[in-house]
């Protein structure tokens, strides 16, 4: 196993030094690569840890070499010579963010346990970012880095979609859920891991519909940027669906109704018809209608489940962790003085089921749902806050507003000079939407590929900013 974690390490050391954006391209393509673990002497790692750490001191080095490190490194300049120096995205906030990590995995003591998650979700993927923003400033990589994405979503999808049609290749504890999982080993995986990055293909897919396919007609470009993401998105919605990810496909149905809103005014009218239909229908359909509200409102058994699990972590940081969180991979261990083993799973259509509960302990037996400690709150707010502490909660959530901020800023200037960007903004506004409202019952961010596609986005957003802001620059230049 070492010898052919070596060689591979070996043989993409070799590619990242020839052709850096190859390099960043197949780690993209290879993010799930983090369920491939060893240890180097004492050091546990990943193939994508292995990856990351050879991707960055490659640039680093190469960088370097080329007495660009300064520049890359630095911040603006007020002397003349620096005047188009630009600083990192979200530069300070990467900053801060390193910082409370640190502090968040003193909270836990520096356990073996918190070192790891700042490592994989702190530390690589902003060293990932570095590198990536290096790379997606120059537009002819952007077809690379979009490939990628659609191969890696392709592969999950296909093998979903395999274990779908014969019931081979799932974990044993889904064989009998109808549920898939693909490459992971739990169904809500492929939603949290897939459905970003269908909103990142479709906004590609409509730029390139957009601009230019009147220009190129060549066979080889229509395969790799109409064809596969087309494919590929196709397959990936109907892998969500197997794995029925119910927060994934909400999220999904609110990122399409964003993009459509945002679009243009066709299709913000189609959306606005669309919707009204759908409520119709909803309104015919009184069984329908019953169901899909009790999911929305959380009376179904997840949704009470999770319910339970909120509870109990605001007592836990009501009592004494307010201000510091459980700490890095601590919450398990801080949690289990306030987690309650088991629900009863309440039934809201019976008006008597309160009665029924303390008049029958055959009733109390059926209605018992045993709950068991998870790793993280299943909330997006509640992870951070839990996992970081209440600044670093509030730090991520500023992320997500400026981010959101950056790209409504870069839309409404965009309807002044329409550009191909417009596209690819309003599908990283909606993978963002996707992220959000799936991560209100879920952990989207908290895992190693999960951390890497979240800053892979926040760098795309902060590229396409620079370029739109220098764009702007020049314009005001020339009209002096």
């Amino acid at each position: 196993m070492i010898i052919l974690i070596t060689i591979f390490g070996v043989l993409f050391a070799i590619l990242s030094w020839r052709r850096l954006d190859l390099a960043a391209a197949f780690t993209i393509m290879a993010l799930t690569a983090y369920q491939i673990r060893f240890n180097l002497g004492f050091l546990p790692l990943t193939i994508l840890d292995t990856m990351i750490f050879i991707l960055f001191l490659v640039w680093f080095a190469k960088s370097a070499r080329a007495k660009e490190l300064l520049f890359l490194l630095s911040f603006p300049r007020r002397r003349e010579s620096r005047q188009n120096i630009k600083s990192y995205p979200f530069s300070y906030e990467i900053i801060l963010l390193l910082i409370i990590a640190f502090v968040s995995a003193g909270v836990a003591g520096f356990s073996n346990a918190s070192l790891g998650i700042l490592k994989a979700y702190f530390i690589e993927p902003i060293m990932f970012f570095i590198v990536f923003i290096n790379i997606f400033k120059f537009k002819e990589n952007r077809e690379n880095i979009f490939n990628a994405l659609a191969i890696s979503a392709f592969v999950v999808s296909m093998v979903a979609i395999y274990q779908q049609a014969t019931g081979n290749l799932l974990p044993l504890e889904w064989q009998n859920s109808g549920r898939v999982t693909s490459i992971f080993t739990y169904p809500n995986a492929v939603g949290l891991y897939i459905a970003p990055i269908i909103f990142l293909l479709f906004g590609w897919l409509v730029s390139n519909i957009q601009y230019p396919i009147l220009k190129k007609l060549d066979i080889k470009y229509w395969i790799l940027n109409i064809a596969m993401p087309l494919l590929t998105i196709v397959l990936s919605v109907t892998s969500v669906f197997f794995a029925h990810s119910q927060g994934a496909m909400i999220g999904l149905a609110a990122a399409f109704g964003v993009f459509g809103v945002l679009y243009n005014f066709k299709t913000r009218v189609a959306t606005i018809i669309i919707a009204a239909a759908a409520l119709v229908a909803l309104s015919l359909n009184p069984l329908l209608f019953t169901k899909l509200e009790s999911k929305i409102m959380l009376r179904d058994l997840d949704g009470q489940i999770r319910q339970e699990l909120w509870k109990e972590t605001k007592k836990m940081l009501a009592d004494g962790h307010f201000i510091f969180g459980a700490g890095l991979a601590n919450y398990q261990k801080t949690i289990a003085p306030y987690h309650q083993e088991g629900i009863f799973v309440w039934d809201y259509n019976d008006p008597n089921f309160l009665e029924k509960l303390r008049a029958s302990a055959e009733f109390r037996a059926a209605h018992w749902q045993p709950l068991e400690i998870y790793l993280y709150p299943h909330n997006i707010i509640l992870n951070f806050w839990s996992e970081l502490g209440f600044m670093g909660m509030l730090l991520f959530i500023w992320i997500i507003v400026k981010y959101f901020y950056i790209g409504i800023t870069l839309l409404s200037s965009a309807k002044k000079n329409v550009t191909r960007h417009s596209s690819l903004v309003i599908g990283l506004l909606c993978a963002m939407v996707v992220i959000v409202v799936h991560g209100l019952v879920d952990v989207p961010y908290f895992k190693n590929d999960l951390a890497v596609l979240f800053w892979v986005l926040i760098g795309m957003m902060g590229v396409i900013n620079i370029e739109m802001e220098s764009k702007s620059e020049k314009l005001k230049n020339i009209k002096k």
